[in-house]
């Protein structure tokens, strides 16, 4: 009685609303026709928008709605539960009034307008919330408000619970085939949503953006109320059509236009939707760990890759192949051959995004000017030069039989001079033949430089990439399940090279045998290295058995191996008439490895008795 007494009061208070207070306030004290009531104050709501209602009225029909649909709920529930029964011909029903509706709530809102006046020249009722809402009315899209179907003010709690509301997911999720769905939709003035288009808050980009962000402000960056309709609208594709991505806006209004309903569009748009929201929970998931526990291993670990091409085959032809980018919150800006920027040239294949990862890993570990050519993911040339054209060609005569066909990456600009070299270059092997390359991959190009690559060859490929961060996860896949470790961030400068033997090494063999130990620790274990003066000389990869991978690298190596310095990837098993002793008796003058061998010792007495300075490093660098 109090209610009723205040909603009279109202009435006489602002005679504009008088009409529409009284059929609701009539329809509110006909218990046995609830679902008409319902209908009716809807209907009112519809013709009256709650900008044009003071606050005291709008308190009172919403509270006066959710009477009768709390109490209608409740009579017809038990019932429809108890009873459930099919539709025989499921016909897809809209909304109370008998209009298709379509729910759009969006963050990012590009071609909003186009989405807004395509379904509304369709004859779709759009109902919106917020921004959104504001936005399709600046473009001259009529809308209905969200909290005019809620009846409840969008703002409460900052917006929060705007969507959380039986009237908008029963709307959503209710199945048109099922009858005892539809009776109650009916009873409570609940109409039906055939589309359903929302993104979601920029989550990603706020917690990844230059400045940073605060763990409060993160939090509030958690959209709630998006996934849930996606996630409802994705369930209930068979009868709405769900679509979180701006870029299905035409194919959604050509299908809307045509006659024929597509359950594969319907089941992709789904999957999609699905994804977005796994994605976007993922990213969530990945910053909340971080900021909680900041443990590399969580107990659980999901990452999101998005596909970026379809190549042509795998490793060989029979396999088909994919390329994805790794979306996690840790590889935002965080460099590698996955962002790269790629100029010119063929498309990458398979075995080109390998090759091209392992010479830029490899190239951006040195910090002079430096060239490295790889082959099979094997660096088989490597030079560092305050001349880079020095470098280049120091780094392909290294092998030259093997950079044919390879990759060849540098660590600074690529300028006209460089470029021409490259194009120009013939082999050492015979001084005719002009080198032909897979891949050129470089952190910045001048545009005269990429002119003259671009002349080289129509399928180069030519890359600019972005130095990979320290600290990153590696993962690894082996049947049923992942590997992950740290990344192998460690160089020359982080250890420790300790002279066990009675020689000392000079500086410029230490500084050999520095660069040695860098270019080894990215070659396929068994790996040996022999370098001197700031280029590698020979390398052997790869080898089950390491003293073949030293027979290899001294083979490559030449007469040059005098006085070189040697790099092995792990210990040496045995020394005598084993790998020790054949390098000490090619003139090898340092030997750098990890040691830990239980003969260490005897590698020790080995290089004594040729001479031979041995450093050992406590640091192994398998590559597998």
């Amino acid at each position: 009685m109090r209610d009723r007494s205040i909603s009279i009061k109202c009435i006489k208070q602002e005679s504009k609303n008088r009409d529409m207070l009284g059929t609701a306030a009539s329809a509110a004290t006909i218990p046995t026709t609830t679902a008409h009531a319902a209908n009716t104050i809807r209907r009112s709501f519809h013709t009256n928008p709650f900008n044009s209602l003071s606050s005291s009225h709008h308190s009172i029909l919403c509270a006066r709605f959710r009477c009768l649909s709390l109490r209608s709920f409740t009579a017809v529930s038990t019932k429809a539960m108890s009873h459930p029964q099919t539709l025989d011909a499921p016909h897809p029903q809209s909304s109370a009034a008998g209009n298709k509706q379509a729910l759009i709530s969006l963050s990012d809102k590009k071609d909003l307008a186009l989405l807004g006046n395509g379904l509304q020249e369709l004859g779709y009722t759009i109902v919106s919330t917020g921004g959104t809402a504001s936005a399709l009315e600046n473009a001259g899209v009529p809308v209905t408000k969200v909290e005019q179907l809620t009846c409840f003010p969008e703002m409460v709690l900052d917006g929060r619970v705007k969507t959380l509301h039986p009237n908008i997911h029963g709307g959503i999720l209710a199945r048109r085939d099922q009858k005892h769905h539809m009776e109650a939709l009916n009873k409570h003035g609940i109409g039906t949503f055939d589309v359903v288009v929302v993104n979601l808050y920029p989550f990603y980009d706020k917690v990844t953006s230059t400045g940073g962000i605060t763990f409060d402000d993160g939090i509030e960056n958690i959209d709630i109320g998006g996934p849930a309709m996606i996630r409802a609208a994705a369930k209930n594709h068979k009868d709405v059509l769900v679509v979180v991505d701006s870029q299905d806006y035409p194919a959604l209004l050509e299908f809307l236009k045509g006659s024929q309903d597509d359950q594969q569009l319907r089941r992709k748009l789904a999957w999609k939707a699905f994804e977005h929201v796994a994605s976007y929970d993922s990213a969530v998931s990945e910053w909340l760990w971080k900021q909680t526990m900041g443990d590399k291993f969580p107990p659980s670990l999901t990452v999101p890759l998005s596909l970026k091409s379809s190549l042509r085959y795998g490793e060989n032809p029979h396999q088909k192949a994919a390329f994805y980018v790794d979306k996690s919150l840790s590889e935002v800006n965080a460099g590698g051959i996955a962002t790269a920027i790629q100029h010119h040239g063929k498309e990458m294949s398979y075995n080109n995004y390998l090759d091209a990862d392992a010479a830029w890993n490899c190239v951006s570990e040195f910090r002079n000017p430096t060239c490295v050519v790889v082959k099979h993911t094997n660096p088989c040339g490597v030079a560092s030069r305050d001349d880079i054209l020095e470098a280049y060609r120091l780094a392909v005569k290294a092998d030259p039989v093997s950079a044919f066909g390879g990759i060849v990456a540098f660590n600074i600009e690529v300028d006209e001079a460089l470029a021409k070299e490259i194009r120009e270059f013939r082999s050492p092997t015979d001084g005719e033949t002009r080198m032909f390359y897979e891949i050129v991959v470089a952190p910045k190009y001048t545009e005269k430089g990429l002119e003259i690559l671009r002349g080289k060859s129509k399928t180069l490929r030519i890359l600019e990439a972005k130095k990979n961060e320290k600290g990153k996860l590696s993962l690894r896949q082996v049947g049923g399940g992942w590997l992950a470790q740290d990344s192998d961030d460690l160089t020359p400068e982080d250890i420790q090279f300790n002279v066990v033997s009675e020689k000392k090494p000079q500086d410029s063999e230490l500084c050999d045998a520095e660069f040695a130990w860098l270019c080894v620790k990215h070659v396929k274990s068994n790996a040996i290295v022999i370098a001197k003066d700031n280029r590698m000389l020979g390398m052997g990869s790869g080898q089950p058995n390491r003293l073949e991978s030293l027979r290899i690298a001294l083979r490559k190596a030449g007469d040059e191996v005098k006085g070189a310095a040697l790099a092995s990837d792990a210990f040496f098993p045995f020394a005598w008439k084993d790998a020790v002793e054949e390098a000490c008796e090619s003139g090898i003058g340092v030997i750098a490895e990890p040691g830990g061998s239980i003969r260490d010792g005897d590698a020790v007495d080995c290089c004594n008795k040729y001479g031979v300075s041995l450093l050992l490093t406590n640091v192994r660098h398998f590559k597998h």
